[in-house]
């Protein structure tokens, strides 16, 4: 769901800290693939007993519990400053609640393995706004080409030649909203919160406790309370949490830290992979052959328009 801020990242990376590992960083690059691939199918099971506000909600809630617990445990303490939270305010909403909720709505009418599969276009559309927005992120051919190739693989999701034929083109749309609505958060970061001199941990705990906060409010206003407590639903949610939006934030930390932004951002390209292969094995989701075919080329795009050129090149 996400990585890190320089390709595909749902919070923002803005120092690392570098940290004695405990296991090898291949086992926990792993481990956060299965995490974040795993997401959709969480979502998608989450909203069989409750409303999608109410899956976002409770996400927002555990994940911010384990962050809690971490600066507990490590005694780091909330940023400082009303400027500062007002920006977190801005990235709370860009890269938490409002794509959050969309792929939760977004869950109840397409199967989590294409909500998972328009995740991957997050790199496509970071691309195309970090060249508007950001200067020195300079265009290449090499990206460009990854750029046409990868909506070319977002058309073969769709079945574009059948005329998008059974497609729920509203859940769709909302999917793909929620993965631009991710670079457009790591821009503004970028431009607004790099260099407080704050940890990582206490800027994404900020961040989640302020989406947390914009969600407990809008949630009471569409949604009523629920008549009784769906079980399985609700331990998706707790896992969709914590170990989603929680766990996996403190493993990816650690994973810049130890082996760079370049290395763990390709965490992004297995997530749809996992994210398919779990919604056919537990959900029996089905899988035209157009889907495997255009996820691939999807990635095979947004791993292209990563690619940042050599010294003394253009």
């Amino acid at each position: 769901m996400s990585t890190v801020t320089t390709a595909a990242t749902s919070e923002p990376a803005l120092a690392a800290t570098p940290s004695r590992p405990r296991l090898d960083w291949r086992l926990r690059f792993g481990a956060l693939s299965l995490i974040w691939g795993f997401s959709f199918l969480f979502i998608k099971v989450g909203t069989e007993g409750y409303a999608p506000f109410q899956v976002t909600l409770g996400r927002l809630v555990f994940g911010t519990a384990v962050l809690v617990a971490a600066m507990a445990v490590k005694r780091q303490r909330l940023p400082r400053g009303a400027r500062t939270w007002g920006h977190l305010a801005v990235a709370a909403f860009l890269l938490n609640a409002l794509p959050f909720s969309l792929f939760a709505y977004s869950e109840l009418t397409i199967p989590s393995t294409l909500a998972g599969i328009c995740n991957a276009t997050s790199p496509l559309w970071g691309m195309i706004l970090s060249l508007v927005a950001l200067s020195e992120d300079r265009p290449t051919r090499v990206r460009f080409a990854g750029l046409g190739l990868g909506f070319i693989g977002v058309l073969t999701v769709l079945g574009a030649w059948e005329g998008f034929h059974g497609l729920d083109v509203t859940g769709t749309v909302m999917a793909l909203l929620a993965s631009l609505s991710y670079p457009i958060g790591w821009v503004y970061v970028r431009r607004t919160l790099a260099g407080t001199g704050d940890s990582h941990l206490a800027m994404t705990g900020a961040q989640l406790l302020l989406a947390t906060v914009q969600l407990a409010v809008v949630t009471p206003l569409f949604t009523s309370f629920p008549a009784h407590f769906a079980l399985v639903p609700l331990l998706s949610i707790a896992a969709l949490g914590a170990l989603g939006t929680g766990l996996a934030v403190l493993v990816q930390y650690g994973l810049v830290a130890e082996v760079g932004p370049t290395t763990a951002q390709m965490v992004t390209y297995f997530i749809p992979v996992i994210a398919a292969a779990a919604g056919v094995a537990v959900l029996g989701e089905s899988l035209r052959w157009s889907t495997p075919v255009g996820a691939l080329i999807v990635i095979a795009g947004a791993a292209l328009t990563q690619r940042r050129p050599k010294a003394g090149t253009s």
